[in-house]
């Protein structure tokens, strides 16, 4: 189903009833109608043309949202150039720092010999172990809120969208490891490894604190192991549930044994080998690895991890259902026969033929025609995360400074922790191992991001931004929708204007005749001429400290993107 025709089939007919709504959404049509997989065209380099629409496209799949001032920066490259520095740009520390300590000591009930003492107010704390789950608690939020404004503040890189990609799929919950080192320290391994050697990536992930502490790794031992890891890493982290992933129970108890001897201290953030708690038996494996028996001396006992995985990749599975993976986050739910065919298995055959390197499958998917497809814009209903972070991007949200972290944090908190979480995608938190449902749950998959109460909550938020603001600490969060005209094509022009709007803000393009019912009832308040709308603009852009010229253009434009960000469901897609 379309995604636009299963929003308002949803919210129809309570969406329908907008009193308040200048323009009737009921007679939105589109001028492109997608349709239902599968797609005609293959994983071919693509070879159509390259405008802002298809730039805007690139950067919302990839990025969250696309600010205008990004497009026009890729608009002097080719599509091939524009993917490549989108996979090569990282976000560097100095943009991103570190987070800090926005919590008091003294007021958590902290013991006097706790060494989150000697960490200042507005410092950071990662480098610092703790004894006190109070301040556990609030060094958990801290990350969340530091990871929310990297979001915000990333470059044109795909980077960020990888590390929330991992982040679902080798998954572990902030709130069950508990330790805020730990929890930042599998932050940096997301980080290391999001565009580097899938292989690699799993063993680092394996071994890591946060990891042996939320699937109990660092609990299995040669006299009570714990097959929760061996079963997630099979299951869920690399050969999936498919058809061909015919690995038996036998083999997670056998993965499980070899993995039995890890250990975790907080401490100092690491993860331990000890012998004595290792299995040293030989672990048999079924057929569907070859009858492979694992069993090294004890001195050479850490290798078996690397034993294990050769075991693992050595299945094309692996690379078949990392490219699915892959390809539901970034593209589309549904794979057709076709889809699997001519795209994922193509992409496999990359994925393997490298060595398991990720950043060449991505690129392949990226540059081909088939990620181009007309069909596939704004086939996909925004995450909690593409909605919030790119909105917050695309309007150009002022947040409070960083030399002020307490306010920082709280107005970061508000909009990446509360209204995240009634969007029911806490970062840092899904609701189980599998990762946040919308990512893979069948047959909704996206879908599962709307419903009648997130919808309503969206609106709520837009009606907080746009009409009024969020404030705390005496600074105020909103949406300045005269900076925001300011900064399109020729705002003075108010059929382009809406077609800026419509470009930058959708990803469907509304009819000539909706296009013009906007322009007449909102910029125009009801008359006919052009001039009504380009004369109010001009005496604010001659007089903006005027109250009145300010005044008739504010209100005006809080209107329009009120209607295009609240009313229009087509905002909800991506």
């Amino acid at each position: 189903m379309d995604r636009n025709d299963f929003l308002q089939t949803l919210l129809s007919p309570s969406a329908k009833k907008k009193a308040a709504q200048t323009v009737n959404s009921q007679n939105v049509e589109l001028e492109r109608t997608a349709a239902a997989n599968p797609f005609t065209t293959s994983i071919n380099p693509y070879a159509g043309a390259w405008t802002e629409n298809e730039i805007i496209h690139l950067l919302k799949r990839l990025c969250f949202g696309a600010p205008r001032e990004q497009v026009l920066t890729l608009t002097g490259l080719t599509y091939s150039a524009a993917v490549d520095q989108l996979l090569n740009t990282v976000n560097t520390t100095g943009n991103m720092g570190e987070p800090v300590k926005v919590y008091s000591t003294d007021i958590v009930n902290t013991l006097p010999n706790d060494p989150d003492w000697a960490v200042p107010v507005g410092r950071t704390w990662v480098n610092t172990p703790t004894n006190s789950g109070s301040v556990n608690s609030y060094r958990r939020d801290s990350i969340k809120t530091w990871w929310f404004n990297t979001l915000i503040n990333q470059p044109a890189s795909i980077e960020e969208k990888m590390i929330l990609f991992w982040s679902s799929h080798f998954t572990i919950e902030f709130d069950t490891v508990d330790t805020g080192t730990l929890c930042y320290d599998y932050m940096k391994t997301l980080r290391q490894y999001a565009l580097g050697n899938l292989k690699a990536f799993t063993k680092a992930i394996t071994l890591n604190p946060a990891m042996l502490i939320y699937l109990n790794g660092y609990q299995n031992t040669k006299t009570a192991p714990d097959e929760n890891y061996g079963r997630e890493l099979q299951e869920l982290f690399t050969l999936g549930k498919g058809p061909l992933s015919q690995y038996t129970e036998n083999d997670v108890k056998a993965a499980a044994r070899v993995l039995t001897g890890y250990q975790v201290n907080r401490n100092t953030v690491s993860s331990y080998f000890t012998s004595s708690r290792h299995d040293t038996n030989p672990k048999q494996f079924s057929s569907f690895y070859g009858n492979a028996v694992i069993n090294r001396p004890i001195a050479e006992a850490q290798l078996e991890v690397d034993d294990l995985l050769n075991l693992i990749f050595a299945n094309e599975e692996v690379s078949m259902y990392i490219c699915r993976r892959l390809y539901r986050f970034f593209v589309y739910d549904e794979i057709s026969t076709d889809t699997e065919t001519d795209v994922i298995t193509a992409m496999a055959a990359t994925l393997r033929s490298n060595n398991y390197e990720i950043k060449p499958v991505l690129a392949q998917l990226f540059k081909s025609e088939h990620f181009f497809d007309v069909l596939q814009f704004g086939a996909m209903i925004k995450s909690a995360a593409d909605f919030t972070v790119g909105m917050i991007r695309e309007c150009k949200l002022r947040l409070p400074p960083k030399t002020n972290p307490q306010l920082l944090y709280r107005h970061l908190a508000y909009m990446g922790s509360s209204f995240m979480i009634s969007q029911e995608q806490d970062l840092g938190n899904p609701p189980n191992v599998s990762g946040f449902p919308a990512y893979y749950q069948t047959p909704l998959f996206d879908r599962l991001w709307i419903n009648t109460d997130t919808f309503t909550k969206r609106q709520n938020l837009v009606n907080t931004l746009v009409n009024s603001s969020y404030s705390n600490g005496g600074f105020k969060l909103y949406f300045d929708v005269v900076d925001f005209a300011r900064r399109m094509s020729n705002p003075a022009d108010p059929n382009q204007l809406i077609v800026d709007f419509n470009k930058y803000l959708l990803r469907r393009t509304l009819t000539q005749p909706l296009r013009d019912s906007i322009k007449s009832s909102i910029l125009l308040t009801g008359q006919t001429q052009d001039h009504y709308w380009s004369d109010a603009w001009n005496a604010y852009m001659i007089a903006p400290e005027n109250l009145n010229n300010f005044s008739v253009v504010n209100t005006r434009l809080k209107t329009l993107a009120s209607y295009f960000l609240s009313k229009l469901e087509e905002y909800q897609l991506m």
